[in-house]
Formats: C-alpha cells, structure tokens, sequence
C-alpha cells in the first residue's frame, strides 16, 4: 500500500507533536504522526524535573543562561545553537502554555521556578515533579483537535526512503541526497507499507534502552538515529551520553527506572552514603548540585571504593509536607517499595539517561540529506556539547521543532512526491519464528553497552565492545535478509548500530571530555589547553 503526506513526522514527543501543529497552522496540507506504540508513550512524558527558561528578569537574562548551558557542555557547544534555543525559549514557553500546558504558580501569580544543577538561577519551569507528562497532556489535546493531524499509532519506520531504493549508489559524501518518506511496518497487515512525503521529520527520541538500566522506556532503541546512519546521513557526538546521577534504586525496575529528578537537590537534598556520610564535597565545590557528569562519576567511584550498590538522596532535614507537595509522585512511588522520603534516605544509582549527539543538524533542524529533518533528542543541535544542562532538553525541543516548520513551510512547494519509490519486496522470505535469539541478542546488547561503553571507559573496554557488536552486527543483518520484518529485529538492528557509533565515536575522541570519561586519558583536555578550547567569539563576548 502507498499513502502520502506533505509532512512526515515519525515521532510523538514534544517536539514531534509541537512541529506538526505548528505546520498544521501555517500550511493547509496532509500531515501524519507515526508513532511506535501509542501516542501516549513517548520520553517526553518520563522527564520530571522542568522546562529551562529565562523567565524572572529581575536577577536572570539570556548570557547567564548561555554561559551556564557552555559551562556544563565543556565547551564543545555551538554558540549560535545555545544562542538560538536560550533567546527564542519563552516565546515558546508562551505557546506551550496558549496550548493548554500548565505549569506551577506561586501565592502572587508568578511562575514557581526551581533551580537545578548547572543552573547560576532559579529559571526551570515545572508542573510538580511530573513536567513531561503534562508537556505530552497538552500537546495530545490539542493534536487530537486538530482535523489535519493523523495519527497512527503502532506504526513503526523501518527505513527512510532515498535515491538508494532508486538503484542510485549514495554515499556519506553524495552531497544531493534526498528523502523521499519512508517504509512503515503496518500493525494491521504486518506487511511494510510505503509512506511518500514532501517532508519528511525524525523525532524518535533517545537511546537508553541500548544500556540495562535506563530512564527511557523501552521504545527508545534510537530507531531514528539508526535509520539515518543507514542512509549515509551525518550522526554525530554519540560517544556523549548522559548518565543521571539519580534513578531509584529498585532492581526490579531497569526499563524504564524510576528517576529522581535533578530538582531534589536543587530542593535541597544532600547525596550521602548509606552510613549518613557525605561524599560530594571531595569532587566538586557545587557539591550535589554539579553537573550530571560530575556526579554520576563521583557516585561511580563512591559506589566502588566502598562496593556499594547504591548511594542515597537525602531530604529528611526538609519540611515534609512541603516535600510532598512538591514531589507527590516520588513520595509515592517510594512509599510503594517501602521507603518514606520525609524520614528515610532515597536509595539511588546512576543510570543512562540522554544522549546528547544524534543526527547532524543546522539552525533550521536540516539533515545532511535533504528534504529530511531532525528534532528533540535524536537530533545533534549543538546545544548540549559535551554534557546537557539539566532541563535544557524540552526547550530545545520545541526550539527546534519551530525552526523547522518556518523552513519546511517555507520550502515544501519546492517538493513534490517521487512517484518511482518501488514498494517494499520481502518476496523470497520467511516468517521469524526466531524469537528466542531476537531476545537473547537484545540483552546482549544491553551487558556490552553497560559493561564495556558506561560512566567510565577504557580503549581496552570500547574495543571489546566493538568486537562483539560487530559479530552481533553480522548474525542479525544475515537474519533480516532471511525473514520478514518485524518491529523486534528492526528495533535490534537499530539498538546494535547506535551502540556501534556510541563506542566507534569514543574511540575516535583522544580525551576525557564532558560525558565521555576514559582511563586512557584522564588528563582533562582543559587541563593541557588553559582556555583554548573556548571559542573566541565566545570569549570576546562573555
């Protein structure tokens, strides 16, 4: 089957949802949203902490926001990037909130600001500990309002549509490489479909689920980053992923584990040991309130120095009621396993949070293969660097997912639909009934990345990791040549190429930098340069 659309949006998140309506107002036209599983299930609605924008002009602005987002980012931001997102954040702000988004007020009416780590002010909009969630409330309402957005749900891409499927040979550096829509995996007939587009955006989210213990829900096998690296587009900092310093503790839950949001030590909450010592204070003058990198390393190390398998938060010297009206799900969600923050210590660890490379884009969100777009956490702005600043990337988001609806707006009647795309041709191949080595690979995937490719690296560990993902790599593409597809070996194939360039682009990068920490050279970049690798725009300005 054959559909077409003027706009192509594979993904639901904030950033997907916010492009379409923001197309869908601008341009009358055909545009559909695929989503993997419902369009309910998505990253955006795990984040807790908030929203990052200058908000209080009374003691914030716009250059302490873009000096504290380079900071954390070590400098590997692109300052025009950073300048971008920061300036245009509370005009998008506005918007989220004209589509019925609310977020927390004080007594006099002005917006509850919490401060997190990274942060010099308090400027991260929130919706009590649950901001994601009701970021996706609003933007489902008013998605399902609106008579030109279709949405299809249990729809899953399985590769996006260029001159290769023309029998054009395409290259990295073919430099007029084009998307035409993409192959889709229909629930329904479990036959793949062929979805022409105008345009065509990835808004697939993350990569977590490519480690064992992650704060992204099981969809986030980095679907969009995969399908572009196959495309011969350009991926980027992928050796950069976060790890939050503080998910639940709770080994019953890995996928998705429970986060404690950034915002409990900016309340207030104290990182100790579970004998009541604090360790903070031995790695970072900001103590618990550094950024994420930092942290996530010292509760590494704390954790093996003293072989522990969990630190703890604590807010016990807070008032408890306050506590609870500021973080009613987490006081919840504890209370359920036991534990009541308002008298004991949060059992935390470290786990994969958010990756900060992705997909190469410019200002406009373009890809190097044109006609195709990137926005929200597969796409590679150049905001986050070497490290994300905590609630930096929902503003991104909808940032992005602006720019790229004045330009595609602006360019679609330049586009029209390639009617030579031949349909998907499974002839020749079987049903999988390998279901067993499916699941057994996939697991595999998670040990390598979380044994090999974690917190703390080694060249010795990354090539271990690459050996095993290249002979998992071979087994897997042998078996989707034999077999029909179905949504657990592409979500497979794309888990094991996103871990191949997290581990070949840590390889590649000769330092210790930002989120990517290696033994084989501890020796800090900053500590050899002085200041320069701070751009001089930057520094000639601020």
């Amino acid at each position: 089957m054959v559909r077409k659309f003027d706009f192509l949006i594979i993904g639901s998140g904030v950033a997907g949802m916010s492009y379409a309506l923001k197309v869908a107002r601008a341009h009358k036209g055909k545009i559909a949203i695929l989503c993997k599983t419902t369009i309910e299930d998505a990253n955006t609605a795990k984040a807790q902490g908030g929203i990052a924008s200058v908000t209080n002009l009374l003691v914030d602005d716009f250059d302490k926001h873009i000096e504290d987002t380079m900071i954390a980012g070590d400098y590997i931001s692109d300052p025009e990037a950073v300048e971008q997102v920061v300036r245009n954040a509370p005009v998008q702000i506005r918007e989220l909130v004209e589509w019925g988004v609310n977020f927390d007020k004080d007594a006099q009416g002005n917006y509850d600001l919490h401060k997190e780590g990274g942060h010099s002010e308090f400027r991260i909009l929130h919706h009590a500990d649950d901001t994601g969630a009701e970021i996706q409330r609003g933007l489902i309402a008013a998605v399902r309002q609106h008579p030109d957005i279709e949405v299809l749900d249990h729809h899953f891409a399985v590769e996006i549509i260029t001159q290769h499927h023309l029998g054009v040979r395409v290259t990295r550096r073919t430099p007029d490489k084009e998307c035409y829509g993409a192959y889709v995996l229909n629930p329904d007939t479990q036959k793949i479909d062929t979805y022409l587009a105008r345009v065509t955006v990835i808004a697939t989210g993350g990569t977590g689920a490519v480690y064992k213990t992650t704060t992204n829900p099981d969809i986030a096998t980095g679907d969009g980053i995969a399908m572009v690296y196959r495309a011969k587009g350009i991926v980027k900092d992928m050796e950069f992923v976060q790890f939050h310093p503080t998910a639940l503790y709770n080994p019953k839950e890995t996928h998705p584990a429970y986060l404690i949001t950034e915002a409990m030590r900016g309340y207030g909450g104290i990182l100790r040991l579970p004998n009541g010592e604090e360790f903070m204070q031995k790695y970072d003058e900001r103590l618990s309130l550094a950024p994420r990198d930092i942290v996530a390393r010292a509760i590494d190390k704390e954790m093996k120095i003293h072989g522990l398998d969990h630190v703890c938060l604590d807010v016990t010297h807070k008032d408890p009621e306050e506590t609870k009206h500021h973080f009613p799900n987490i006081y919840q969600k504890c209370l359920s396993i036991g534990i009541d923050i308002t008298k004991e210590y949060i059992p935390v660890v470290p786990c994969a949070h958010y990756m900060c490379g992705g997909i190469k884009v410019n200002l406009n969100a373009e890809t190097s293969i044109h006609r195709l777009y990137a926005i929200g956490e597969c796409s590679c702005t150049g905001l986050h660097g070497g490290n994300r600043l905590a609630s930096n990337s929902l503003i991104e988001a909808v940032v992005y997912a602006d720019a790229a609806a004045r330009h595609s707006v602006e360019m679609i009647d330049n586009y029209q639909f390639n009617e030579k795309v031949p349909e998907w041709n499974d002839e020749g191949t079987m049903s999988n009934e390998e279901k067993v080595l499916i699941a057994q690979d996939i697991n595999e995937v998670e040990q390598i990345m979380s044994t090999y490719v974690g917190i703390v690296r080694s060249d010795l560990r990354l090539h271990r990791a690459w050996e095993r993902l290249d002979l998992l790599y071979e087994e897997t593409e042998h078996l989707f040549k034999r077999v029909k597809p179905t949504k657990d070996i592409c979500e497979l194939r794309n888990m094991i190429n996103v871990g191949y360039l997290i581990t070949r682009q840590a390889l590649e990068r000769k330092e210790s930098r930002g989120l990517h920490f290696t033994i084989d050279y501890e020796k800090h970049a900053l500590d050899k340069q002085g200041d320069s690798h701070i751009p001089q725009s930057f520094k000639n300005k601020y």
